[in-house]
C-alpha cells in the first residue's frame, strides 16, 4: 500500500474529488482527516471511509476552525505526512455584473484560505511531507466570466512555487493538481439538472481532445501519486489532469475533419 502508515488532512473531503481522494487514501493505508462544512455530508463520508477516518465540521475560510481541524486531527493520528488543501468554490464574476464581496468570497476561498491551511498545518507537518493545492485548468484557459476563478487557482500555482523554496529544507514538497472538468458538484450553479449537465458535459466532451470529462476518481488518482513516495523528487510542479484541454487543444474531436 502507497501510503502505509501514514497520516493525511484533506479540506472540502465530504464530497467530489476531496473524498474520491480520502477513499484513494484510506485503501492505500493513511489515516485520513476530512473536513467541510456541511455537518450531513461529512457525517456520511466517516461513515463510509470507516475507523481510519475523521470527519471535522470547519469552514476553510474560518481560520480558527482550520487551526482546531488540523489540531483534533494531530490528537487522533499523529503529525501529518499529507495535506490536500481542495476545499474551494466556484464563482461566475463577469465583468458589468459582479459585486465586490462576490470577487473577493472567491479569493478568500480559493487562495487566501488555502495559503492559512497550509500555513495553520505547518507546526505539525513531519519533515519530507507532501502538500498538493488543488488548481484548475481555468487559471489559463480564459473562460469567459471567471475573471476571479481563473485569478485564485493562477495564484494557488505561484503560491505553491514559493512555498516549495520556503519548504524544500525541510524535505517538504509542494505541487498543484490542475483538474479539468470532472463529474463532481461543482457543476450545479451551471447544470443543476440531469438534462442540463448532459448537455454540459457533451459539449465539454467536444472540445476535450480525449473526448470526454473526467471522473473525480482519476483526479484522485493523481493526487495519490503526489502524495506517495513514488513522487519523493516531484516539486512545485503543477500537473494538469484533464484530457489534453490544456496541452494539446488542437485535438478536440470539435477539431477534427
Amino acid at each position: 500500500m502507497r501510503l502505509a502508515g501514514k497520516t493525511a488532512l484533506i479540506t472540502g473531503g465530504n464530497g467530489g474529488i476531496g473524498l474520491a481522494t480520502a477513499r484513494l487514501f484510506v485503501a492505500e493505508g493513511a489515516k485520513v482527516t476530512i473536513t467541510g462544512r456541511n455537518r450531513d455530508t461529512l457525517r456520511e463520508a466517516a461513515r463510509e471511509l470507516g475507523p481510519n477516518a475523521l470527519a471535522v465540521v470547519a469552514d476553510a475560510t474560518d481560520i480558527a476552525a482550520t487551526e482546531a481541524a488540523i489540531k483534533q486531527a494531530v490528537d487522533k493520528f499523529g503529525k501529518l505526512d499529507v495535506l490536500f488543501a481542495n476545499a474551494g468554490i466556484p464563482g461566475n464574476t463577469p465583468l458589468g455584473g459582479t459585486t465586490l464581496a462576490g470577487f473577493e468570497q472567491v479569493l478568500r476561498t480559493n487562495l487566501t484560505a488555502v495559503f492559512f491551511t497550509v500555513q495553520a498545518a505547518l507546526p505539525y507537518l513531519n519533515d519530507g511531507a507532501s502538500i498538493i493545492l488543488n488548481g484548475s485548468v481555468i487559471s489559463v484557459l480564459g473562460n469567459p466570466g471567471y475573471s476571479a476563478y481563473a485569478a485564485s487557482k493562477a495564484g494557488v500555482r505561484a503560491m505553491a512555487r514559493v512555498m516549495a523554496s520556503e519548504l524544500s529544507p525541510r524535505g517538504i514538497r509542494v505541487n498543484v493538481v490542475a483538474p479539468g472538468a470532472a463529474r463532481t458538484a461543482i457543476w450545479k450553479g451551471a447544470a443543476p439538472t440531469a438534462e442540463a449537465f448532459t448537455a454540459l458535459e457533451q459539449r465539454i466532451a467536444r472540445s476535450t481532445p480525449l473526448g470526454r470529462i473526467a471522473d473525480a476518481d482519476q483526479i484522485a488518482k493523481t493526487v495519490l501519486f503526489l502524495a506517495s513516495d513514488d513522487a519523493a523528487h516531484v516539486q512545485s510542479a503543477e500537473i494538469f489532469v484533464d484530457g489534453g484541454a490544456t496541452g494539446s487543444p488542437a485535438g478536440a474531436p470539435i477539431y477534427r475533419g
